[in-house]
Formats: C-alpha cells, structure tokens, sequence
C-alpha cells in the first residue's frame, strides 16, 4: 500500500469524480468496475474511496457517495446502520483474571449468530427504556411488509449476528481495558433494505441505468420518503442495539470483576453504514457512507482490524476532500469461500494465539489472513484521522 502523501489519487476513468486513499493497483478490478458505475450516475456530486476498499453487493464497501437529491439504497447496503461502539474501563491488565469464564458470561448475555433474546433484558437498569420504548412506538409506521417481524426485531435488539460482527475486550498502550463491539440492524434492517431496493429498481427514471442494481430514490418522490423514515428507523434500532449490547457486556465485566471499584468513560457509538444529509462544496447533499465513518473535526471512532489484530481509536480531522470521513475498519483482502479454502482451524488457531476467542472452523472465514494490514489502512488516511490510540485483543465474543 503507497504511503499517505500521495492520497488522494483520481479513479482513471472516472471523469474525476472518484478519489481514492487507495493506489488503483491495491484494488480488485471488480470493486474499480463498481465505482466507475457509481461515478456515471447523473445525480452523483462525487465519490470518496477509503483504503479498507473492497468489492461490495451493488456498491463498493469503503465508499461515500455524495449524490445531489437522490440516494442509492445499496449505496447504503443491508445492514442498514451497521457500526460500532466502544468505552473505556478503569481496569487495568494487570487485574484481568479468568478470561474464558468471562467469555462464556458475555455469551450467555448477548446472544450471537441467529440467536435472539427470549425475552428483552429489563432496559430500566441502563435508563434506556425510554429510547427503546420510543423506537417501537413508530414500529406500525414501517413498510406494512415486515409488520410481522416486529417480534423478531424486539427480541434481536442488543444482540451480536455473525459474520464480522463482533464483542471484544482490548488493551490500550497504558494497559488500560477496552470494551468494543461491531453490530447492525440485524433481519429486520435487512428486510426493510432488500424491499426498498426492490421497489426502487421498479422505478422509471432507473429504466437505463448503467447498473440496476445502483437504482435510486429521488428527493421529493413518495417511495424517498418511505425509504427515509424506514431507514432512519433502521439506524436509530442499529445505535439502540449497540448502546443495549455495550450496557449488557458492562454488567458481565462489573459481575465477573467484583470487588473491583470499576469506572466507565463516555462511550463512542458511530454507524459505517449509513445516510446523512450533509453540506459538500457549499452544497446540501445526501451522502451515504458503506463501509466508511464520518471524521469531522474531533469526532472520535473506532477502527477495527480483523479478529485478534486489535483496533484504533481515532480522531477525525475533518478533511473535506473525503467528504468528512475515514475508512470503517481494515477491510477484506479475500472472500470468505476464499478464506474457508485456504486456511484451516489450525491456522486460525495459530493467528489469534494469545487471545480468548472461537478457534474453530466455524470462524476460519474471519482469519486475520482474509484482512487487509489495519497499520496499512491507518497509515494510508494520516490527513483524515489523527490516532489517539491502537488498542490490541485480549477476547473476542464471534458468532
């Protein structure tokens, strides 16, 4: 990967309006094809390519879309407001003790993979009963479609899925204990994206377009003002389910360490993939992020690598020819039919020695291996986020 200076480099047949944190040659010709199709788009103001980068279902992963009236629902993809979310303990290394038995109570409070609360976890003991309450109340103003999910969707509230989603305690350099975790909307944000973006490739004016499956919705429409109220929900459940989840692993950290006098700092809770309307060259805008955060001016993320290579916290330095954002984390080098081939248990085993985590061949797609170099990544956006620290896994909760 070529070093920062020489970022952000144009898209060559992209009329410009591609630019990239990324050396074209470090990207898979399919993820360049995909952004070239984005760039066509009449209602495309530009497009910002991260150095996690890789090919995405419909639109690019790593990429922020600034577009003029108009969104992509798979500019945002389906796991509407995916993102995550981290805290600082006062817990030091040297008072960590019993890591697997830690493990194994963060698993019995936080159901992973298809697994769902029985029954939604008392909220009145993390005083967020009243957003939740709230969130459900707007549950029949969904797309009548997925009505009659909305049980599921309560009983997957603050709860992990699978893939790379995942719950870790890490170290910072002064040895002090993080908690971090990577988590969306879960099926019902799915579901409402799958519809959207099936009503939208239905829609005339995406009759033609150099892609279908980049169909939009256009400022002003009724099926745009479905989509918004839908998807805002959709992001508002993806930050509640995470704010539920951090609350749940807190209290397993509070149980398992008791005695200990044990302190939290402020939370970071930040969505990678998801829409905001935003001002652009002087311009009001509707920028979708995939795989990307937002880094203005002091806002404070989390950049995960891969399972067991650690994350950073980082600052945002409020670029403007990024659009205001940095890359969502270190970003796959190798599909996970790729990843299964390849590698082994064994192998995995041996890449996350060290670390109380699944070592089995369930997980084998989420090898460090399958990632790209998250130092790499870092290194490559020096101009969009200042590091405030590299934190390195101790647990990883996967599903």
């Amino acid at each position: 990967m070529s070093h920062s200076t020489a970022f952000p480099v144009a898209l060559s047949g992209s009329r410009d309006r591609v630019q990239m944190w990324a050396a074209e040659a470090d990207v898979e010709n399919e993820a360049l094809a995909q952004l070239r199709r984005v760039a066509q788009l009449p209602w495309v103001h530009g497009v910002r390519v991260m150095p996690d980068v890789h090919v995405g279902k419909g639109a690019t992963i790593g990429s922020v879309i600034a577009m003029n009236q108009a969104v992509s629902p798979s500019a945002v993809g389906v796991d509407i407001g995916c993102g995550v979310a981290a805290v600082r303990t006062s817990i030091r290394a040297d008072q960590l003790v019993g890591l697997e038995m830690l493990r194994a109570s963060v698993e019995a409070a936080i159901p992973v993979g298809f697994n769902a609360h029985e029954e939604l976890p008392d909220l009145r003991r993390f005083g967020l009963e009243a957003g939740v309450d709230g969130l459900f109340g707007k549950f029949e103003s969904l797309d009548e479609k997925v009505h009659r999910l909305r049980n599921k969707a309560v009983g997957q509230l603050g709860t992990l899925g699978g893939g790379n989603h995942f719950l870790e305690l890490c170290l910072d350099q002064e040895d002090r204990v993080w908690i971090t975790l990577h988590s969306g909307s879960r099926n019902i944000g799915k579901t409402l994206a799958d519809r959207h973006i099936s009503i939208a490739k239905s829609l005339g004016h995406n009759q033609g377009l150099v892609d279908r499956e980049l169909a939009v919705f256009l400022e002003g429409t009724p099926q745009m003002d479905a989509y918004k109220h839908d998807l805002w929900w959709a992001q508002e459940y993806a930050a509640k389910s995470r704010a539920l989840m951090l609350a749940l692993f807190k209290e397993s950290v509070v149980r398992h360490f008791e005695g200990l006098d044990m302190g939290f700092d402020a939370p970071i809770n930040v969505h990678h993939n998801y829409v905001n309307e935003e001002t652009i060259d002087g311009q009001t805008l509707l920028v979708t992020r995939k795989g990307a955060i937002r880094a203005g001016a002091g806002d404070l993320a989390l950049i995960p690598g891969s399972m067991g290579t650690g994350s950073y916290i980082v600052r945002g330095r409020g670029n403007p020819g990024s659009y205001f954002s940095a890359s969502h984390g270190a970003g796959r080098k190798m599909s996970r039919t790729a990843a299964k081939k390849r590698y082994s248990a064994q192998d995995l085993a041996a890449q996350t020695m060290g670390i109380e985590c699944r070592k089995d061949a369930g997980v084998v797609d989420e090898i460090p291996a399958a990632y790209k170099d998250i130092h790499q990544v870092i290194e490559a956006q020096k101009d969009l986020v200042d590091v405030v620290g590299h934190l390195r896994t101790i647990l990883c909760v996967k599903g």
